[in-house]
């Protein structure tokens, strides 16, 4: 498919499968797939890849890609009834033609808005109906924003409860200078300690050794692994 404009262009990426690229004049880029709704690379000014993608990687639907930022929805982990990570990640998404308002920020040409609907099939695992819509925006700058609205459409008008998550995969070329700053007093479940609950004592989180911990800040919980 044709470029829309010097910004995105939808095109066919590994195995056939549908992406759209993002660029910035200043040569910042990214690449999302529908298949999963999954950013696969995120590229800064220099052409230097920020994100990691394993080389196990199938790009063979319905398997989820491992790496890039995957979309857990609509429920993150094993804590629940459905499988790790919920089925959004496994999902082919479309293009949202028509997508609501978004806070306008004139600076984002470079962007695409994609759509998730509810499967007849998956309502006889999880028996609601939903709307699950992910803008994927490139800056200026190069800075990669994400933004994601979840709208119930059940027709009976109940609730549903759930979880969700950027499960992001990082590159990073050595993990002894990386800190995360900003979590100190939260309280954290260790993964590879039974999830006993700890305290972050620290003014940063560093790694040493592998970590899996899942950070709690009133009801919106976050998770590191290393």
């Amino acid at each position: 498919m044709a470029s829309e404009n010097v910004y995105v262009e939808h095109c066919k990426g590994v195995n056939g499968l549908d992406k759209v690229i993002l660029r910035e004049i200043r040569g910042s880029s990214a690449e999302v797939y529908l298949d999963g709704g999954q950013v696969t690379s995120w590229k800064n000014e220099f052409r230097e890849q920020l994100l990691f993608l394993s080389s196990k990687a199938t790009f063979k639907p319905p398997n989820a890609i491992r790496g890039g930022i995957q979309i857990c929805f609509p429920q993150f982990g094993t804590i629940g009834s459905l499988e790790q990570h919920g089925f959004a990640r496994n999902r082919l998404w479309s293009v949202d033609r028509d997508p609501p308002p978004f806070p306008a920020n004139t600076s984002h040409r470079a962007f695409v808005d994609l759509i998730l609907r509810h499967s007849e099939e998956e309502v006889k695992i999880w028996p609601h109906r939903y709307e699950c819509r992910l803008r994927v925006a490139l800056g200026p700058g190069g800075d990669l924003m994400l933004t994601s609205r979840i709208r119930n459409t059940n027709t009976d008008g109940k609730s549903f409860t759930f979880t969700f998550a950027y499960h992001t995969y990082f590159s990073v070329t050595d993990i002894s200078e990386v800190r995360v700053e900003g979590l100190e007093t939260l309280d954290y479940l260790d993964n590879l300690k039974n999830r006993e609950r700890f305290t972050e004592q620290g003014d940063a989180l560093t790694f040493e050794s592998e970590v899996s911990v899942d950070f709690h800040k009133q009801a919106y919980p976050f998770s590191w692994s290393f």
